[in-house]
């Protein structure tokens, strides 16, 4: 699967899930930890429930560094 090649249409400061951020980008899942995991693309991760999160700012960073 490759990256999408349309820039993805996101709100800057909304926070996406790891299923999202595929979605929005249309890679695998495991596509998107191997980029996480070399810094590529940075996550964040909710309090609550410890669950990994992107923003729609670096979402658009990165996928702008994929060009």
């Amino acid at each position: 699967m490759t990256m999408t090649t349309e820039e993805p249409k996101v709100s800057m400061n909304a926070r996406f899930t790891i299923t999202q951020t595929c979605a929005i980008l249309g890679i695998h899942r495991n596509t998107l930890l191997k980029y996480t995991s070399l810094g590529a693309i940075r996550h964040g991760v909710r309090r609550s429930t410890a669950q990994k999160f992107y923003t729609g700012s670096e979402i658009i960073r990165f996928w702008k560094s994929q060009l």
